[in-house]
């Protein structure tokens, strides 16, 4: 490894509100400006958008800002990588010919010189949650997403961000609740990644998003799970430097400091 890996997940941008969601935005943009010069690799673990779909050559207003940060990185030579969570799963092309991100659809196992990474974005993983993931495969469908982008990009994207403004979500972005949330073990995601260790024990660690809580948690002697929190409540971030792996806090004031 010549620098840094970066994971951080779930923005959600577009809710709760235009402003707001801008605001978060361009804390973001910040973080980026600040490990830029450490970073190897940037992971973006999903969610990236509270709602995305491209069109055959129409994509969704906004986000100039963010994306022309993210391709000035690419072209810089950082290897930037979206892993599609359950709110950008309507990314196709568009992101990788346009600013150099690499889509990823499903889980994979990474190698960061000798240490095995597990990355998924963690939806309808593990067991239990039937009906999510009977409707992640309609929104996987071909047909589905023909049929939906026969709808004018107006009134679709107008339709995706109304539910978006109404999700559970958007309200605890606007009144900056916490999540309450379970002893770790109850996690179904904790419970896939136990499972997983028997076909994967030359994993290290387990990295998912799509939970909206920081924490790293010890599956066994070798092995810890991180989920990554996200840019809603926490701004938490994971980063790797070829040895050790650490979740971190990111304040705005220290945007020009280092990762």
């Amino acid at each position: 490894m010549k620098g840094k890996v970066y994971f951080v997940s779930d923005f959600h941008f577009g809710i709760p509100d235009k402003e707001s969601s801008r605001q978060r935005e361009a804390r973001f943009i910040g973080w980026l400006e600040s490990i830029e010069k450490e970073a190897e690799a940037i992971f973006l673990m999903g969610d990236l958008f509270d709602f995305w779909f491209e069109y055959k050559t129409v994509v969704p207003k906004g986000y100039a800002r963010l994306f022309g940060k993210l391709a000035a990185l690419s072209d810089a030579g950082i290897s930037i990588h979206l892993f599609r969570g359950n709110h950008d799963i309507w990314a196709f092309d568009y992101l990788e010919e346009e600013i150099g991100i690499q889509l990823h659809r499903n889980p994979e196992v990474i190698y960061f010189d000798d240490t095995a990474f597990y990355l998924a974005h963690g939806d309808g993983l593990g067991p239990g949650d039937q009906g999510y993931k009977v409707l992640k495969k309609v929104f996987e469908c071909r047909l589905c997403q023909f049929l939906f982008r026969w709808l004018h990009p107006d009134l679709g994207t107008r339709m995706g961000l109304y539910f978006s403004g109404k999700s559970r979500l958007a309200n605890l972005a606007r009144e900056k609740n916490q999540l309450k949330y379970p002893d770790p073990e109850s996690e179904m995601i904790v419970r896939f990644a136990r499972e997983k260790i028997s076909s994967h024990p030359e994993v290290k660690y387990f990295v998912f998003g799509h939970r909206h809580r920081p924490l790293v948690h010890s599956l066994n002697a070798q092995t810890r799970l991180i989920l990554l929190g996200d840019w809603l409540m926490h701004y938490t971030y994971g980063v790797f430097d070829g040895k050790n792996f650490e979740l971190k806090h990111f304040e705005p004031d220290a945007a020009h400091s280092s990762g």
